[in-house]
């Protein structure tokens, strides 16, 4: 079996391996080893050849590769190892690692501390059982963007999107630009699941109507697409009878939501998250399994690739620090609670040790709400709170607390509607 031997493994090289690995580098780690089951770097980035990259992080508008080749460029120059078209089998939480490719077979990695950064995956049909047919003309949003911007096949003429999440909202504009009829985007939830920025530059520019409260009930067709029924949902997300309408196309784009790929993090038999579907993290991107640190989608889904960035850079240093025998040692761990109108919150823990550091909180609202107070408290009462003229589940907020002034057990964020 061949052996390699590393300080930091990093597992995936998307934005979010990237930016790890590069940080970890950075922050002294000698040996930094990325595995990749693609051929190439860059992840999902290779096919987002649209602007709107970097604006954060780079005070600059780039496209996907772009982006990415600013990540790619650090990597090189730094001369981090990378094993590409390598499937890993196995992670361990000694930091053992047990990967295959065509080179060396079966590989063992072993390393002082791993980072997950494997993304995630979208949701398919089968994932959502929409009755009727199984015809051709059926993709996921990212399934049809390979497609168009890599492969320079083109999926349809006449294409109805169900979901608006931002991925079908790019499409919609990118299948426009290419000659194709976008009829409508569906999306059963009564706000959008997306950017605002999204709806307003991909659908309401191009004209693109933009269905709430609706959904795909039934596919029709034989060998290909050849329509689809949308019907109205009432406030459980049923359909509701007689309001079914007729769509003509020969397409249907899904983009109903992702799936942290999380396989080798549950096999790995670390603390996992109920609502975001991904491992229970502390403010180093630490799991429950000390030497494993996770970032990214992998975590939970991100709506900016600068998040993914900047959180992953958190994960790439800390790993760095752990395997270097670094890293703080927690006095005590404070478990952050959401609060009203409030989905998951990340990190989920905070580890409080002698020295007080600012943590960044991320975190998304269930409901769209205008006028909302964020309220963070503790057992002894209210920290501070923040006025937002609006909150979207579709866009992610993130809010600001000091280990100094964190004296009890327990955090917990509330979005209060102001009267």
């Amino acid at each position: 079996m061949y052996e390699i031997t590393c300080d930091v493994a990093v597992i995936g090289a998307g934005p979010a391996g990237l930016a790890a690995a590069a940080a970890a580098k950075e922050q002294g780690a000698e040996k930094v080893l990325m595995i990749e089951r693609d051929t190439a770097l860059g992840g999902i980035l290779q096919q987002c050849v649209h602007p709107g990259f970097g604006l954060s992080l780079f005070n600059e508008e780039l496209t996907g590769p772009e982006y990415a080749g600013r990540f790619i460029e650090k990597v090189e120059q730094a001369g981090i190892q990378t094993l590409l078209d390598t499937m890993v089998l196995e992670v361990r939480q000694d930091g053992t690692i047990y990967c295959t490719n065509s080179r060396y077979g079966i590989t063992m990695v072993k390393s002082g501390s791993v980072v997950l950064a494997m993304g995630c995956r979208e949701k398919t049909r089968g994932n959502i059982q929409i009755p009727g047919t199984r015809p051709a003309g059926i993709y996921t949003a990212g399934s049809a963007q390979r497609m168009v911007n890599r492969q320079n096949e083109m999926v349809g003429k006449k294409v109805v999107i169900l979901g608006s999440g931002d991925i079908g909202m790019i499409m919609a504009r990118r299948l426009t630009l290419e000659g194709a009829k976008v009829v409508a985007v569906v999306e059963v939830m009564d706000y959008l699941a997306g950017l605002t920025r999204n709806r307003v530059q991909c659908l309401d520019d191009f004209g693109i109507p933009l269905l709430l409260s609706h959904t795909v009930t039934r596919i029709v067709g034989n060998q290909r697409v050849e329509g689809v029924y949308v019907a109205k949902v009432d406030q459980n997300r049923l359909p509701i009878p007689n309001t079914e309408m007729f769509f003509d196309c020969d397409t249907l784009l899904l983009s109903v939501g992702l799936i942290p790929e999380n396989e080798l993090s549950k096999a790995a038999s670390i603390e996992m998250d109920n609502v975001t579907n991904g491992p229970v993290v502390n403010q180093y991107m630490q799991t429950s399994a000390p030497r494993l640190f996770a970032c990214g989608n992998v975590v939970h889904v991100n709506d900016l690739v600068d998040n993914v960035s900047i959180e992953s850079m958190l994960a790439g240093k800390n790993a760095a620090k752990y395997a270097m025998g670094q890293l703080p040692s927690s006095k005590r761990v404070v478990v952050c609670r959401p609060g009203e109108n409030v989905r998951y919150l990340c990190p989920q823990k905070i580890a409080v040790s002698d020295e007080a550091e600012d943590v960044t909180i991320y975190f998304r609202v269930k409901q769209p709400q205008k006028e909302t107070t964020l309220k963070v408290s503790c057992e002894e009462g209210l920290l501070f709170e923040k006025r937002l003229p609006r909150v979207n589940p579709g866009e992610m907020q993130h809010i600001g607390v000091s280990t100094a002034s964190l004296s009890g057990k327990t955090l917990t964020v509330d979005a209060e509607k102001r009267n």
